[in-house]
């Protein structure tokens, strides 16, 4: 479902010596740069931590594995806000933060996980226990686990929930289901699931190579992103090359559309009417209201044209803040109150969440009053500030835009049909 926007033109005259449009898409290129940079470099630092995992199992260097895989997290997350506008990172995005995933395509499952789905063929097809796999009337070999293989098993069938690659199977990996529901504990999977002697959970040699293979291949993926938005790369030049008008349409749809229908309602909204665990983003180890957080910090960033690097620079220029300034500095006071706003809802349930109080998972439980009125501060403060990109996009004289919607924001009740 799509969420329309008509947006009404405004017609204000730029005033001498205001940014310009074409500077503020510079500054928006170089700032997905530098967030892909970054999030290659914590992906090759989880990738160093995953080798020294694989080559002495055990619970320091396991633990030191799941770290580096939350750290790579930070910068991936604020660069979300380069989707839905931007086609080449949508049509890219998949490969690497496709979720929910029906984790019985990749290993075992616990009995309370089932046996079938009418939806999936390979709900349970275990390809780290099975050295081929035969549905549909076809036999697939997967005695070879590497990087040719996820690959091929990534939405395999077209099911979306067959997610063989990226951030959450490497997660799975490391840290295993979450069978705690919306009680406190996130998955626990032992060291000796990846052990040469010793070994648990059975397949251990073919464990460790879909964990080294979705590693290596996640670098592989980001280093494509990376390249894109260089400087001669087609992410920039499409974003670049074309008029302003449709270069800055791109940065506001990304905005409202991560702020409405992908982030307010279907990771937050979704979630919270169905008391459902299974549906927060980083479910097996219980990242999600960091995960949350920084993708909301991306919003902002896109909007002030700014961006904190992993090593403490800052990435600045030219901004939509600049632009809606000169035009009409009322709405840009608006827009930044909102992003604060929405900023701070989210820093409540961080602090939740980092202080061990009160894990995502937790905080959308059925019954969990003071748990479920965090989450929908958040919400609200999402929807309030999608309200206003309305008014920027107006405000620039965009025209008619489309942002993503979501059942659960426009239509709660088919969420439970």
């Amino acid at each position: 479902m799509k969420w329309f926007l008509f947006a009404a033109s405004m017609l204000l005259a730029m005033p001498a010596g205001a940014a310009e449009p074409k500077d503020v898409l510079k500054s928006y290129a170089d700032i997905a740069l530098a967030k892909y940079e970054d999030s290659l470099t914590t992906a090759k630092t989880l990738q160093g931590a995953v080798d020294a995992f694989l080559a002495t199992p055990g619970e320091t260097t396991l633990a030191d594995a799941k770290q580096a895989w939350l750290a790579a997290r930070v910068p991936y997350q604020q660069s979300e806000v380069y989707r839905f506008g931007n086609t080449i990172v949508d049509d890219w995005e998949g490969k690497v933060n496709a979720w929910p995933l029906d984790e019985g395509l990749i290993d075992y499952v616990a009995a309370s996980y089932g046996t079938v789905s009418e939806q999936n063929a390979l709900y349970t097809a275990n390809v780290i226990a099975n050295p081929q796999l035969v549905f549909g009337g076809q036999t697939l070999d997967t005695s070879a686990i590497d990087q040719t293989l996820i690959r091929s098993l990534h939405e395999i069938d077209d099911v979306e929930a067959n997610v063989a690659t990226g951030y959450h199977a490497i997660e799975f990996l490391l840290w295993g289901q979450d069978l705690n529901g919306t009680a406190p504990g996130a998955g626990a999977r032992p060291w000796s699931d990846f052990a040469l002697e010793g070994c648990t959970g059975g397949n251990c040699d073919r464990r460790r190579a879909y964990l080294k293979a979705a590693t290596d291949l996640l670098i592989a993926d980001l280093g494509e992103m990376v390249a894109a938005w260089g400087e001669d790369g087609e992410a920039r030049k499409a974003l670049v090359t074309g008029s302003p008008e449709k270069g800055l349409a791109a940065i506001l749809i990304g905005m409202g559309s991560l702020s409405y229908g992908e982030l307010a309602g279907e990771r937050m909204k979704l979630g919270l009417l169905l008391h459902d665990p299974e549906e927060e983003h980083d479910c097996f180890s219980d990242n999600t209201a960091n995960s949350h957080y920084y993708d909301v910090l991306g919003i902002r960033d896109a909007y002030l044209g700014s961006y904190k690097r992993i090593d403490g620079r800052m990435v600045e220029g030219s901004s939509l803040s600049d632009l809606v300034k000169a035009k009409a500095p009322d709405l840009d006071a608006e827009m930044r109150g909102k992003l604060d706003a929405t900023m701070a809802a989210m820093s409540v349930m961080k602090k939740q969440s980092d202080s061990g109080q009160m894990a995502y998972d937790q905080m959308i439980g059925e019954g969990n009053a003071e748990g479920n009125a965090m989450v929908q501060a958040a919400i609200d403060g999402l929807l309030a500030q999608t309200k206003s990109i309305e008014k920027v996009v107006g405000a620039l004289d965009l025209g008619s835009l489309e942002f993503e919607g979501s059942d659960s924001l426009d239509n709660p009740t088919a969420v439970f049909q």
